[in-house]
């Protein structure tokens, strides 16, 4: 069986979600599809729509916390790769190392996520989130309309 349904996100940490929006949205013309604050950890959360999937910016808002630390320790950039899944629990306790203990569940744009703990193989952390056929599939283009002259082959 297949635990990865498909590519939720890619999670980019941040100094300051404003300024990054000022390249991802302004040169880039990505839009914001939803923003959140959380309290635990305490962060906030940017996603940007890029047509089948999303860029998560990930602002830290306590500076002694493990993102802050990533930040500091690693500047800008990717911090992990966020897939959609059947069962977050089932998924993470598949992937997990079994002598890691995986952090507990959290949430982001109203779903159940959590990581993998497996120590980051490749140099990347990896998020399982709640996969919804409907919402992820259905209701998503899949692509991103262009500002420009229409391409062949793409709606008009």
């Amino acid at each position: 069986m297949t635990i990865i349904r498909r590519l939720d996100h890619v999670a980019l940490v941040v100094s300051d979600t404003r300024e990054a929006l000022e390249y991802f949205s302004g040169n880039l013309g990505l839009r914001v599809a939803h923003e959140e604050e959380l309290q635990s950890p305490r962060v906030r959360l940017t996603y940007l729509d890029v047509g089948n999937a999303f860029i998560q910016l990930v602002e830290p808002l306590d500076a002694d916390s493990d993102i802050a630390q990533t930040l500091r320790t690693g500047g800008e950039g990717v911090h992990h790769l966020c897939f959609g899944v059947r069962s977050v629990s089932d998924a993470i306790k598949a992937l997990s190392d079994p002598m890691s203990t995986p952090p507990p569940l959290g949430q982001g744009r109203g779903r159940v996520s959590g990581f993998v703990a497996d120590g980051a193989p490749y140099g990347i952390r990896v998020e399982c989130t709640e996969f919804s056929f409907a919402k992820d599939v259905q209701q998503l283009a899949g692509w991103l309309p262009d500002s420009g002259p229409s391409q062949q082959g793409d709606p008009e």
